[in-house]
């Protein structure tokens, strides 16, 4: 499979900054203590602020050259997001085995009041494991400052004030009716400050033909995707964590072994629904809770770029099982996707030839007709069939067994003019 960029369907993005500053406080709620996430947001948002304020003396000493305070939380999933007066200081996210998690980083505070933001960011509703309905999320302390003059300030128990949800979710930023309550601007220019919890958005027409669509999300972080006004999801580019340099299928399955795609994306292509889209005049939206370049996003094609076959000249099948006596010789199908055709053949190979799709090599047994005889029979079609003996490819190496290895690469086109049919 592979994912082709799709045509004209370049990005023109506005960016909104989310207003952390000006939280609503018709719909803030007030609490001593630190409540679960999922009963205060009924699950109508991912998104709680957990916020609460502390007054710093001017004499304290890191205030005058000393080492910063540290902030120390405990959340019980999924991810959260800590901001001092304003400014992100820091991000932290729970896994799937560990889903209680800490945060301890230096904190920027300055003399007087501080307003510290914890913004605290569900991904979704837990659905299997023993009593997993009782399971809580958000954060659930203990919240500790430490490095102050009079030493260990637990803040778990102090009032916090609550508000569900971002001022962006609120003003239904993500409804394509046109209307608008905030200003949008130039992603050129919101590029120059990049900063967390961005609103983008942009337009686009739906890309011609009928082959699956997705959005590269390459470049960003994490947060979620709406198109026309309807959910695509969360996003999050995780990258993989392992060792590809070793692979042994000896003894038992293990899930170290025989990693692939260390370094790479966990996930870069979400899938749109062609169903989804109009003709022109589609609308993008993505909220990125932490950073990200829109300019990156692009939406794609997925495309089968070349097919595979390795069969056996004995291969067994369910007729060869049932009657020995009706011995059917083996044959390799290829097939590209409808509106594709077999451009050229990248491998072939009758004998004994090595290796994986995408990977072929030669072995020490190889007809030299393997190449010519494929081409000739799929070059310029759909679909072909060969067959695999050694009358169709002049035995290469008697008394041996042999299979036959074939990738040919797909393309779409409407013309069988260009293609070298052969003799």
């Amino acid at each position: 499979m592979g994912m082709l960029p799709a045509e004209s369907t370049t990005l023109s993005w506005e960016s909104y900054f989310e207003d952390i500053s000006a939280l609503d406080d018709s719909s803030m709620m007030t609490s001593p203590g630190l409540l679960e996430q999922i009963n205060v947001t009924r699950d109508t948002s991912d998104y709680l602020w957990y916020i609460t304020s502390i007054d710093i003396s001017s004499s304290e000493p890191f205030l005058h050259g000393g080492e910063l305070p540290t902030l120390l939380l405990q959340s019980s999933g999924h991810a959260v997001h800590i901001f001092i007066n304003g400014q992100l200081s820091g991000s932290v996210s729970g896994s799937r085995k560990n889903r209680r998690f800490t945060y301890s980083g230096k904190v920027n505070l300055r003399a007087g009041t501080n307003k510290i933001g914890l913004l605290s960011v569900a991904v979704g509703l837990p659905n299997v494991g023993g009593h997993f309905e009782t399971w809580n999320t958000g954060i659930l302390g203990p919240v500790v400052l430490y490095g102050l003059r009079h030493g260990r300030w637990d803040l778990s128990s102090q009032k916090w004030t609550y508000q569900v949800g971002l001022k962006g979710e609120a003003m239904d930023l993500i409804s394509p009716s046109g209307f608008s309550p905030v200003e949008w601007m130039q992603a050129s220019m919101a590029a120059q400050t990049p900063q967390p919890l961005t609103w983008h958005k942009a337009y686009f027409d739906a890309p011609d033909g009928e082959e699956p669509l997705a959005l590269d999300m390459d470049g960003m972080g994490k947060g979620q995707i709406w198109i026309n006004g309807q959910s695509i999801g969360r996003y999050w580019t995780a990258f993989a964590r392992g060792n590809c340099s070793q692979c042994n299928y000896a003894t038992a399955f293990r899930p170290p072994k025989c990693q692939l795609g260390c370094g790479q994306p966990t996930q870069r292509w979400y899938h749109v629904p062609r169903s989804w889209l109009k003709p022109e005049q589609n609308l993008l939206v993505v909220f990125e809770e932490v950073g990200g370049n829109p300019s990156r996003i692009s939406i794609v094609k997925r495309l089968v770029t070349s097919v595979c076959a390795d069969v056996s000249e004995f291969h067994p099948t369910f007729t060869n099982w049932q009657n020995t006596a009706r011995f059917r010789t083996p044959k390799v199908h290829l097939s590209c996707d409808p509106g594709q055709y077999i451009s050229s053949i990248k491998f072939a190979s009758f004998g004994t030839p090595l290796g994986t799709c995408g990977s072929y090599q030669q072995g020490s047994c190889h007809a030299p007709t393997s190449h010519a005889i494929l081409e000739k029979k799929c070059v310029g079609k759909e679909r072909c069939v060969v067959t695999v003996s050694n009358s169709n490819f002049d035995d290469p190496c008697p008394n041996m067994m042999k299979r036959l290895s074939v990738e040919a690469v797909c393309n779409p086109t409407t013309s069988t003019s260009q293609f070298n049919w052969g003799g």
